[in-house]
């Protein structure tokens, strides 16, 4: 650690542990850049018509509106191929809670690889005639693993203790159609995620904990930052060379001009998508804006492509740039509270309240689209505005 980094307690951690800091922070960083204190400066002239843009994407995608969560399931179903209707048939057999446990896992196994697989990865699905990158390739690669029983020790759909610790880069490499010719990012970085996961849930397996969220809902119904919470302290112990408090690893948390600053993209896109699992229960998850949006690269790409928000120095979109470095930070941070800000101007847009168009509906309809269109519009490869040394855990 640095001479300038705070000490912290227990209620730090907690705090720093939470949704709301990642907002709390984040608008401080947002503050920063309006005073001109920043990489990046800000465009608010620009935000209707982004937003404006976000609407459109999201009619294009949704014409009635019916919006699902931004969250793992769709992925799967990409190509309007229906692998989960395969899944759910070799699930049949099981009780509800048993069912509940086995989807769960398998959201937190696809969405721990799901990093950005670079521009040159492509898969041929198994399960159609079709090829696939990026997101949609990855979800269906690590489908295809999980009914092989890739991460269970016996063999069987689903993930335990021992499966995921032996689960092994040569795997990786078949179930994702890996060579010199199709290389993967962070390849090294997405198996040491699974196998420190087994190490996590040691003796046991992820899937309990739907027997946790089930026991803690009342009246059949949970806040979605219960689920959140979970997550990070359950899995906080797998994520590689991060900030350590008081032997708690905090996971996406990075330092920032003495202080720090947290995003838990991974996470609460993971909490997002294990929602879906407990509603099918009978759960009904409440607060959904609690959390917030996703500092990844397609949602912070549609603020930089859009010009909602610019790089002070042009120049530094020609360089690579590193998870912890003061312009990622700054350009995640100003991804979430800008985010916030076109929710809300998406909803006025349709006179839609946030009980009715959460956020996580916004970013499915929505700004994640939104910023891979545009993407592709300016750039041949559809890649990101800035370039990202990714170690397949952030990004």
């Amino acid at each position: 650690m640095s001479a300038s980094t705070p000490t912290v307690t227990s209620a730090d951690i907690d705090y720093l542990l939470s949704p709301i800091a990642v907002r709390e922070r984040s608008r401080q960083i947002y503050n920063h850049a309006l005073g001109g204190e920043t990489h990046f400066k800000v465009n608010s002239d620009k935000l209707v018509e982004v937003a404006n843009f976000v609407l459109e994407v999201t009619r294009s995608n949704y014409p009635d509106l019916q919006i699902p969560f931004h969250s793992r399931w769709g992925h799967f179903q990409a190509g309007k191929v229906d692998r989960l209707k395969i899944l759910n048939e070799k699930l049949s057999d099981l009780d509800p809670l048993e069912k509940t446990r086995v989807k769960i896992e398998l959201a937190i196994v696809s969405v721990l690889l799901d990093a950005g697989a670079g521009m040159q990865w492509k898969l041929k699905d198994p399960f159609s005639s079709g090829t696939f990158s990026k997101s949609e390739g990855l979800a269906i690669a690590s489908l295809d693993l999980f009914l092989q029983g890739a991460f269970h020790s016996q063999g069987k759909i689903g993930a335990d203790s021992e499966g995921l610790k032996k689960f092994s880069r040569a795997q990786l490499e078949a179930g994702f159609q890996v060579s010199p010719t199709n290389p993967l990012l962070g390849m090294d970085g997405r198996v040491q995620l699974l196998n420190t996961l087994g190490k996590a849930f040691e003796g046991s397996r992820p899937g309990i904990l739907a027997d946790e969220w089930i026991n803690k809902a009342v009246n059949h119904t949970l806040k979605a930052s219960v689920i959140l919470q979970s997550i990070l302290r359950s899995l906080g112990p797998i994520w590689p060379g991060r900030v350590v408090m008081h032997g708690v690893n905090m996971g996406d948390l990075w330092e920032y001009k003495g202080t720090y600053v947290p995003f838990h993209k991974l996470s609460q896109w993971m909490s997002y998508s294990l929602m879906e699992p407990l509603m099918e229960y009978g759960i009904q998850i409440t607060d959904l804006d609690e959390l917030t949006g996703l500092p990844e690269y397609r949602n912070g790409g549609l603020l930089l492509d859009s010009k909602l928000i610019e790089l002070r120095d042009p120049a530094l979109a020609n360089e690579e740039h590193s998870p912890d470095s003061e312009l990622i930070i700054e350009w995640r941070a100003l991804t979430v509270t800008l985010l916030d800000q076109i929710g809300n101007e998406v909803r006025k847009l349709l006179g839609k309240s946030q009980t009715e168009l959460p956020l996580v509906k916004i970013l499915e309809g929505g700004t994640w689209h939104a910023g891979r269109k545009i993407a592709a519009q300016l750039r041949t490869d559809g890649g990101p505005p800035l370039k990202i040394k990714s170690d397949g855990t952030v990004f």
